[in-house]
């Protein structure tokens, strides 16, 4: 395909699209645009972008010819394809970081688009739909190549999307290179490619290393390399430097030579030193790493003198070991850096030493004299060279070096010279360097100083060659000479003033330095001449690399990029402080070529895979990662976009939120829903019905004590109420300890014969509703009963009326006091009386409203104006008039009445022989339904008050206090029996649904919906404790089951996009889950009904400013009000907690099934199938070789059972370091054990503490699912004895914490504790998931063996809460401010806990490698010092609480599933650990003559038994057959093949050591002499030793055949050799 072609096969493709815009147009032709790059173009630049235009290309230009600005120009004429609203993008490439940014601003000043720029880890893009909004917002985007090479791999990013693609220092794109640069061309630039980019790159210098050629570029590139052909116009703008050459001589010193043999010998004195200890990576290691520090001092010695070596030594000294393994360039591994540390030491008291000697001051200010040895003689010419350049106004000069500790002696050296004073010395190592001073802002501010004239002189290495913007010099010198024609030619670039001067140091006396410049610069003219005599076209390729590719999406990953995701891979493996997840590589010659075996880490989803043969080890190891890339998807350890499968980006999580303490971060979190109104409350009725049919249920109070009377009342509503709600039953709390007992009664149909009689009962609600919550309507001459004809969706349709009672719980409405109440004056009637009733004795009262009949005033509502007051009137006091004693009032002040309302109100009564009345004052309605004190019942007599008449406003006549003591409870109760008919609803919904939806109990429904806002006697929280312990152990167990080949975190990172509130958030929208719940208490004032209706008429356009903005909160907008359609704030996680506790309901109640049947209908699945369980526990007989290593019987009769399957026994106790077997490890199990022990603890503590609160209850289950108390019970039982690791460190460290528990309490001190390792809580965790899988799920039998584990711990003698959050509640106590500050240094947290209170303060800090675990302790210091100091939270502790809490019977909650059978492992134990005499290898061999002539012993690996077992088992196997002297072969070779050679072919293919032969007996006379050979083989996946006995014969090489005849037959038998 021709390069540039935008469809495939089309020939015109981008010049056709281009067409429209030419170079030669007039600017103002064009669409006008801000900035025009094309008005300070130069004509060579224009001349190029329009051969750009036409083709792919390549330019070569020197440094600072402007290749940017054709880059720009190009992008400018191409806008039409790249503006938006097009889809396509322009990529910019520029190979470091540094040059990113530097063109990002060039294209950002010289035109208008809009760029963004990529760079490692610049910005946080983690998902195909981050990537996608940065393309649509996006036009030109300049990253490094490593970006666009993973984007393209993963499919972030398309091929087809880009129209320009422009590649930045091109020369790095070769045929034979694994630069990104050629892996984008080589894989993603294909001829099969719907659509391909424009291709524009450019270099200074086109071939660039060994190997490189024009040609290869071309080809790579698909572009054709162009450059200016009028050298004269590049002349008018870039100045040619003048190359000069400075010779210097050989050094002849010998003192220079004594100084280099010293250090010789502390280096071998080091080596030597180092051999004592065991030969590991550990030492290999560090004598690498000594080699190198040696290397770079005796360079520094000869190059720049003692005193240079002697400041490189200072420097690397200095450094941390980080630091100094980046100078030396070595690799950062595992070394001794202790030794590394002493031969620095040793070879700076040389130097120093040796400078005092001969009085030579290290001190280079005071250094007067400069000779040899302490400045090398090319130090003395380079300090010649810059001392004789002539002063100049703005002189700059760079000095190229090609080492960063040379770079960084030889600029402390000139910084520091006197004779050098002129110049300002720096140095520039880049970013990469390992330097901590080296960042990229640090190398900015260097670059800046030198721009500015504050530095004129820099020690650069080669990353001041090419790339970054460096200001223009006059003078470059080459200290070191370019180790390239690429190199000198860029570096020779940044001499570029006129008349500037570009040197090379040469040694005079070494031919090669000098045929290296003369071979530069003939290279050099030689690729000028071959660029402008080439007249080819672009050679087509089509590369066959070597990749793989997944269909479903595209992403796509060469055999080079593979091993970068093989690391990044491992990478993300759970590790510990002694586990660290790394690929290990093993290479074996082969006839065919080099094989490279890949040994991944025990916890990765395959233990190791084998390359193919291949031509070199760089090759094998590709071949090999790229085989693992791929078994690693089909596992599915890889997604389909090739990637760890970490963020189940396919799944789109939205990120957990958790309860912050801020109000402010509340609020932000809250969303305005809609509450359900019931649909049994929603039903209306109709005037025009005739008669009103209402189904009517009778209200009973039953006060506790009966010190009240309560008027009967009925419910009338149209719909009748569910079965579950007809005869609900609830307690009213009032004060004193005082309840009421309030219960539903069906009573059958009531008809409302006439129309008056509904238009009555309506009248009488709304009057009393008026009443009790809005009185100050009444205190008005007249109050209208007229109905308001507003009804909304959310309106509530029912009557609440007095009643008579008659039969067995009939009722019918008091229509008498209905009409009596409703004849009041204030409604516009007159009272009718029948006089015939009225005493003559005392027939009326004078009022303050007038003359009122007794009859009339008793058992009234009246309004006193004086007080503000309404009373209740309940009997008139004929012995009492106003002239009586006030009771009131003090004894010292007594007064009449008439006297108390003069003083007191200036209310002069004229009537003051009337008769005194007995009054009760309204009650303000209160919320009955609030959580009470547990105060003690006691009777409280009803508070009457005795009242002048004439004060008192008659107002409702027949209103007595017992109507008022019913309507203090009524509307409590009808809230909760909305809250219940709501709960019935969405129970009705569930059990349309899924059949188990009927079997959960409304009133754990009711529960499961209310929060603890609501403040009543129940909430959700100890059901969502409990559901979400289900949730987790479900959703583990079947992500478990259903993906096998995901490691732990993989399993833990499902699970918390699963179960994380976010989530849960999502389904219950999904569902209109938040419609249903009750997270306000009940405001009387909010009571709306029929009668009643909400004032605040709420509509879409009345929203927002009725509620103010969703989830706002910080700017005081969010407002709480009750309007017409019910919204209220939810908060995200309240909506979230009630999936939990909904699942907590359906367990309690009607067991697992049906919490995983409602799971399933949310959409959260969790089931799993047997044939699944069986296929785990089958497959955990690859363990069974393992069983020699442990005692498999001692822990079973620990954990009190014994397995079926012995492999996932073994499994449990293998930590992640051990690696000497096919893989696998105990973090799987791990996880599943994790989760099934965080639920059976919670059902023990839900079910022995009925009565702890939600709080305490979360905290009794953090004291007892954490991985400390866990690794105390993994002690107890002994489990640490018994773990297979190959980590020296966490053997010490769990022996350390092994013996500090298990030694005398009276002896141990808190603050001696040691820290508690990992692993051992995972024992306890992998064991118990090993047991549920070997049961088959079987809950009962993991309930009795974790009560047995527990037992000890649960006596909950002490229970210390989490050190920060004691010390939390230490602070509120108080009213202290807590933080945690914290810096990260080297690797490991240092935070500080702080507290400042009113003239009070205290801190305590901590370093660990965990955050949260250094927070943890110091959070424990400061609690301790405290508490030392006499502080105490103010609350009781939770110790104190359990003291006196009730406790019940543990019992396994909700568990109704039947086990899954689980077939009896094939491998069984018993197998393994017979007696010797029966641990012979039963085989039945090829050639029984070869059988009978070959003796074979199996040496078993290594052995960690008890005592008692390693006293029975110390012998070999063996196996002894006799025979004849028979010659046969094992069959499955080649006739003419030694079974010898075989043997190493086998060893080699399985990735063993070679076998080893031996010579083991000679007998016989000299002349009839016979051998005996012995051949050893290494099964390194089983630890296995193999050593097979050949017989004796007359030649070496016959008795070594013999001996490898009979290994390859017992190797067959085993299964590991087959016939071909």
């Amino acid at each position: 395909m021709e390069g540039g072609e935008f469809e495939n096969g089309e020939t015109s493709g981008i010049t056709n699209k281009l067409s429209v815009l030419s170079l030669n147009a007039d600017v103002d032709s064009v669409e006008k645009s801000v900035k025009d790059p094309r008005k300070i173009a130069r004509k060579y630049q224009m001349d190029l972008c329009r051969r750009a235009l036409k083709e792919n290309v390549v330019v070569y230009l020197g440094t600072g010819c402007g290749k940017t600005h054709i880059a720009v120009l190009l992008i400018y004429e191409m806008g039409q394809l790249i503006r938006k609203p097009q889809k396509s993008i322009c990529v910019f490439l520029a190979p470091t970081v540094a040059l990113v940014e530097q063109q990002a601003k060039v294209i950002e000043d010289s035109i208008d688009f809009k760029v963004g720029t990529y760079c490692g880890k610049s910005k946080h893009l983690k998902s195909h739909q981050d990537w996608e909004k940065e393309m649509e917002e996006y036009e030109v985007l300049v990253m490094t190549p490593q970006v666009l090479l993973h984007n393209l791999s993963h499919c972030y990013i398309r091929i087809e999307f880009i129209s320009l693609l422009i590649f930045d220092e091109c020369h790095y794109a070769q045929v034979e290179s694994d630069h990104p640069y050629a892996e984008i061309m080589k894989i993603f630039y294909r001829p099969d490619a719907v659509k391909v980019p424009r291709i524009f790159g450019m270099t200074a210098s086109p071939v660039s290393g060994k190997g490189a050629t024009i040609e290869g570029l071309e080809t790579l590139l698909r572009s054709k390399v162009c450059s200016v052909e009028d050298k004269d116009e590049l002349e008018q703008f870039v100045a040619s430097p003048k190359v000069n050459v400075y010779y210097y001589g050989r050094g002849s010193s010998c003192l220079a030579e004594a100084y280099s043999q010293k250090l010789e010998e502390i280096k071998h004195q080091c080596v030597k030193e180092l051999h004592k200890k065991p030969v590991d990576s550990t030492l290999m290691n560090t004598k690498k790493m000594l080699k190198r520090l040696h290397g770079h001092l005796i360079f520094s010695l000869e190059h720049l003198g003692v005193l240079g070596a002697l400041q490189a030594s200072c420097i690397l000294l200095k450094g941390d070991h980080h630091e100094r393994h980046q100078m030396v360039e070595a690799e950062v591994n595992a070394s001794d850096d202790s030794l590394c540390d002493k031969y620095l030491r040793q070879v700076d008291t040389v130097f120093t030493s040796g400078c005092a000697k001969d009085g030579m001051n290290p001190d280079l200010a005071v250094v007067e004299v400069m000779k040899e040895p302490y400045f090398s003689k090319k130090l003395l010419r380079l300090i010649g060279i810059l001392s004789n350049f002539g002063v100049q106004p703005d002189m700059k000069c760079i000095i190229f070096v090609n080492r960063i500790v040379t770079a960084r002696s030889l600029s402390y050296m000139l910084q520091r010279l006197k004779v050098l004073s002129s110049w300002k010395c720096g140095f520039l190592v880049g970013v990469h360097s390992g330097l901590k001073s080296m960042s990229r802002k640090n190398t900015s501010n260097i670059l800046n100083k030198f721009r500015s004239g504050e530095l004129n002189l820099l020690v650069a290495t080669k990353v001041g060659e090419e790339g970054l913007d460096i200001q223009t010099c006059c003078l470059v010198i080459r200290f070191d000479l370019p180790e390239t024609v690429a190199s000198f030619i860029q570096s020779r670039g940044r001499a570029r003033m006129p008349k500037s001067e570009y040197a090379f140091l040469v040694d005079s006396g070494n031919e090669r330095e000098l045929e290296l410049i003369q071979h530069f610069t003939r290279n050099e003219a030689r690729m000028n001449e071959e660029i402008s005599s080439r007249k080819s076209c672009t050679t087509v390729a089509d590369f066959q690399e070597n990749i793989y590719k997944v269909d479903v999406t595209g992403a796509t990953i060469s055999s080079a990029s593979s091993i970068s995701l093989v690391h990044h891979y491992c990478s993300k493996l759970p590790r510990d402080e002694y586990f660290c997840p790394k690929p290990q590589f093993f290479y074996f010659d082969d006839i065919d070529g080099t094989i490279c075996k890949l040994i991944l880490p025990s916890n990765a989803a395959m233990h190791h895979i084998v390359s193919a043969p291949q031509s070199s080890n760089e090759a094998a190891k590709k071949d090999a990662c790229l085989s693992a890339c791929k078994r690693l998807h089909e596992l599915g350890a890889l997604t389909d976009y090739l990637l760890p499968d970490q963020a189940d980006e396919d799944e789109d999580p939205i990120h957990d939120f958790s309860d912050l303490e801020s109000s402010d971060g509340e609020d932000a979190r809250e969303e305005l829903h809609q509450m359900i109104v019931p649909a049994a409350f929603k039903e209306p009725w109709t005037e025009t019905e005739n008669p009103v049919c209402l189904n009517s249920y009778y209200i009973k109070f039953l006060p506790r004590p009966i010190d009240r009377v309560y008027k009967k009342f009925g419910l009338f509503l149209k719909a009748p109420l569910p079965q579950e709600a007809e005869r609900m039953k609830l307690d009213l709390n009032l004060d004193r300890g005082r309840s009421v007992e309030t219960e539903l009664i069906p009573s059958g149909a009531t008809n409302f014969e006439k129309n008056e009689q509904i238009q009555l009962a309506e009248k009488f609600q709304r009057m009393f509703l008026k009443i009790i919550l809005d009185r100050s309507e009444f205190i008005s001459e007249f109050v209208s009963l007229e109905k308001n004809d507003y009804v909304d969706s959310a309106s509530k349709f029912y009557l609440l009326l007095p009643v008579n009672l008659f039969g067995h719980n009939k009722i019918s409405v008091d229509w008498e006091l209905v009409r009596r109440c409703l004849s009041s004056p204030i409604f516009g009637t007159s009272v009718c009386a029948d006089n015939n009733e009225i005493s003559k004795f005392d027939e009326q009262l004078q009022l303050a409203n007038g003359s009122k009949r007794v009859h009339d005033v008793t058992n009234s509502l009246v309004y006193v104006p004086c007080k503000d007051t309404f009373f209740f009137i309940s009997d008139v006091v004929k012995d009492k008039n106003a002239d009586s004693m006030y009771k009131y009032s003090k004894k010292e002040d007594s007064k009449t009445h008439v006297e108390h309302y003069y003083d007191n109100f200036s209310v002069r009564l004229s009537y003051p022989d009337q008769p005194l009345i007995k009054a009760k004052q309204l009650f303000c309605l209160d919320n009955l339904l609030r959580k009470k004190g547990n105060s003690e019942l006691r009777d409280k007599e009803e508070h009457f008050i005795e009242l002048p008449p004439e004060i008192c406003q008659l107002k409702i006549v027949g209103f007595s206090k017992d109507i008022g003591s019913s309507l203090s409870l009524l509307p409590s109760m009808m809230h909760r029996l909305e809250s219940l008919l709501v709960a019935i609803e969405l129970k009705g919904c569930l059990s349309a649904s899924f059949p188990e939806g009927k079997e959960v109990a409304i009133d754990h429904v009711l529960q499961a919906l209310t929060t603890e806002k609501c403040n009543e006697a129940f909430s959700l929280e100890r059901l969502e404790v409990l559901g979400d312990a289900f949730l987790k152990f479900a959703v583990g167990r079947h992500l478990f089951l259903s993906h096998n080949a995901f490691d732990e975190g993989q399993l833990t990172r499902k699970r918390s996009n699963t179960v994380n509130n976010s989530n849960l958030y999502m389904v219950a929208i999904r569902n209109n889950l938040q419609a249903y719940i009750r997270d306000r208490s009940f405001e009387p004032n909010h009571f709306y009904v029929v009668g009643r209706l909400c004032p605040v008429i709420c509509n879409e356009q009345t929203q927002k400013n009725i509620h103010g903005h969703c989830g706002s909160g910080t700017d005081g907008e969010k407002t709480e009000i009750r309007c017409s359609k019910c919204h209220h704030w939810l908060r995200k996680k309240t909506i979230a907690d009630i999936v939990e506790a909904l699942v907590g309901a359906f367990v309690v109640d009607s067991g697992f099934k049906a919490a995983i049947a409602f799971l399933k209908w949310i959409g959260i699945h969790t089931d799993f199938k047997e044939p699944q369980v069986r296929s785990i526990c089958s497959a955990s007989k690859v363990f069974m070789p393992l069983a020699d290593e442990i005692d498999v019987l001692g822990i079973e009769n620990l954990l009190g059972y014994s397995f079926v399957h012995k492999g996932l026994l073994i499994q449990a106790f293998i930590h992640p370091s051990y690696n000497n077997h096919g893989g696998g490890c105990y973090q799987r199990l791990e996880f599943l054990g994790d989760a099934v022990l965080d639920y059976l603890i919670t059902s023990y503590l839900y079910s022995v503490y009925p009565e702890l609160k939600p709080g305490q209850l979360t905290d009794l289950r953090s004291f007892l699912v954490n991985n400390n108390t866990f690794a105390v019970v993994a002690v107890r039982q002994s489990f640490h004895r018994y773990v297979l690791c190959d980590s020296s460190g966490l053997r010490e460290s769990i022996t350390r914490y092994a013996n500090f528990i298990g030694g005398p309490d009276s002896v141990k001190r808190p603050a001696e504790e040691p820290a508690c390792p990992k692993a051992l809580g995972d024992l306890v965790e992998s064991c118990m998931g090993a047991i549920l899988l070997d049961t088959g799920f079987d809950l009962n039998r993991a309930w009795h063996i974790m009560l047995s584990f527990l037992k000890p711990v649960m006596s909950f003698t002490k229970v210390p809460l989490n050190p920060s959050r004691e010390l939390h509640e230490l602070c509120q106590s108080y009213g202290w401010h807590l933080e945690f500050p914290s810096l990260k240094e080297d690797n490991k947290f240092l935070v500080e806990a702080k507290v400042n209170g009113k003239n009070f303060s205290a801190a305590a800090s901590a370093l660990n490698i965990n955050k949260k675990a250094a927070e943890r302790m110091a959070a424990q210091k400061l609690c301790s010092s405290l508490k030392a100091e006499g502080y105490r939270p103010k609350s009781k502790t939770l110790e104190q609480v359990l003291k006196t809490a009730n406790k019940e019977e543990p019992k396994l909650i909700g568990y109704d599933e039947t086990p899954c059978v689980v077939a009896a492992s094939c491998d069984d134990l018993e197998k393994h650990e017979t007696s010797e005499s029966d641990r012979d290898l039963k085989v039945s061999p090829i050639s029984e003559e070869l059988a009978r002539n070959c003796n074979f012993k199996f040496k078993p690996g290594r052995k960690k038994l008890s005592p008692e077992a390693a006293v029975q088992c110390n012998s070999e196997q063996t196996i002894m057959s006799n025979g004849s002297n028979a010659d046969s072969k094992a069959t499955g070779g080649s006739k003419n093949e030694s079974a010898k050679s075989r043997l190493h072919e086998m060893c080699a293919a399985c990735c063993w050591k070679p076998p080893i032969f031996e010579c083991c007996k000679e007998t016989g006379l000299s002349h009839l002499k016979e051998f005996t050979f012995r051949v050893v083989v290494e099964i390194e996946e089983t630890s296995r030793v193999i050593e097979s006995y050949g017989e004796p014969r007359a030649k070496k090489k016959d008795a070594a055949e013999h001996a490898a005849e009979g290994a390859l037959w017992f190797l067959k038998k085993e299964g590991y050799l087959f016939d071909n």
